[in-house]
């Protein structure tokens, strides 16, 4: 039975994990982020992966720094045929890559060599790509650089953001993973070199990158607030408090009036010019320390004071 040892951290790892023990690959270990305080009330959360490997019954490793840690001499002194990660969160020691006996196999979220990093998916919705995918690919010391097993890919709908493409990608990558591995553990499977002048990178998404810029086209900040939900979400200052937009489209009419005006106030929605004199039609807001609401309560209750011509964004300068 080939060993493994699992690194994976948020809900798209688990549908991974629990397909290589349905497979009957032997998981020696699972290695997740350390339990984080979350949400207003700071309650301590098990990550997704820890709670499904608890559930499988297998050995956790949490270290809130991996290199010179005692969980990685242990990892090491475990001797895995295979590491396999997928969205771990932190980079592999060296010494720690080279333990396997086979190989380190990486499940990476995008079709490399485009968007190395930590946010690929956030990154191709950003940037209104027309598909997404997943590479299996073996790890090395330089971030996603190793050379690649496999691919597969999958369009990227109108109606997708973060959240639906991790959830559509993470079983995408189990179903890839489990196709490759057997040419893997035979030593059959192509090794193909990334081509270095087609790298792009998808960094880690700033706080700077929540705030909307109104003078963006509405089709951009479309795929800014798909990009950013379902976490952090995206937002604008409307009338000088932090606001969240979380479900917008672009508005069939345009207009000539400055980007931040309200151009139209709907029963379900309002519309907002955008930059190049096109329109944000928001539908679903949260207001500075309340719920998300539908427009529609939005205007019935803290927006109801807007009204058509108001400038509601202040341009950045």
């Amino acid at each position: 039975m080939t060993s493994i040892v699992f690194m994976g951290t948020p809900q798209f790892s688990v549908p991974i994990l629990e397909g290589l023990v349905a497979h009957d690959y032997q998981v020696l270990a699972v290695v997740t982020q350390p339990d984080r305080k979350v949400g207003r009330k700071q309650v301590l959360q098990q990550t997704p992966v820890k709670k499904a490997a608890v559930q499988l019954n297998l050995p956790v490793f949490q270290p809130e720094k991996l290199s010179g840690s005692q969980a990685l001499a242990d990892l090491i002194a475990l001797q895995p045929d295979l590491i396999v990660t997928a969205a771990y969160g932190q980079f592999l020691p060296t010494k720690l890559l080279e333990a396997a006996k086979i190989a380190a196999i990486n499940v990476h979220g995008s079709l490399l060599p485009k968007y190395r990093g930590g946010a690929p998916i956030q990154y191709a919705v950003l940037n209104g790509d027309s598909e997404i995918g997943i590479t299996i690919m073996h790890m090395a010391k330089k971030m996603d650089a190793g050379d690649m097993i496999e691919q597969a890919r999958i369009p990227i709908e109108a109606s997708d953001d973060t959240g639906s493409l991790f959830d559509k990608l993470s079983y995408v990558g189990r179903d890839l993973l489990l196709k490759t591995l057997p040419r893997i553990i035979n030593q059959t499977a192509p090794r193909i070199p990334q081509d270095e002048a087609q790298v792009t990178f998808a960094y880690n998404i700033t706080k700077e990158q929540e705030r909307l810029d109104i003078n963006q086209p509405a089709i951009q900040l479309v795929n800014q607030i798909r990009a950013l939900r379902p976490q952090p979400g995206a937002w604008l200052p409307i009338n000088g408090q932090r606001t969240k937009l979380w479900q917008a489209t672009v508005a069939e009419t345009t207009t000539n009036q400055p980007a931040g005006v309200i151009v139209a106030i709907n029963k379900k929605d309002f519309e907002l010019a955008a930059g190049n004199g096109t329109v944000l039609k928001i539908t679903e807001i949260q207001p500075a320390g309340k719920a998300k609401m539908p427009v529609q309560s939005f205007l019935n209750g803290v927006g109801k004071q807007l009204t058509v011509g108001q400038q509601v964004v202040v341009q950045d300068a």
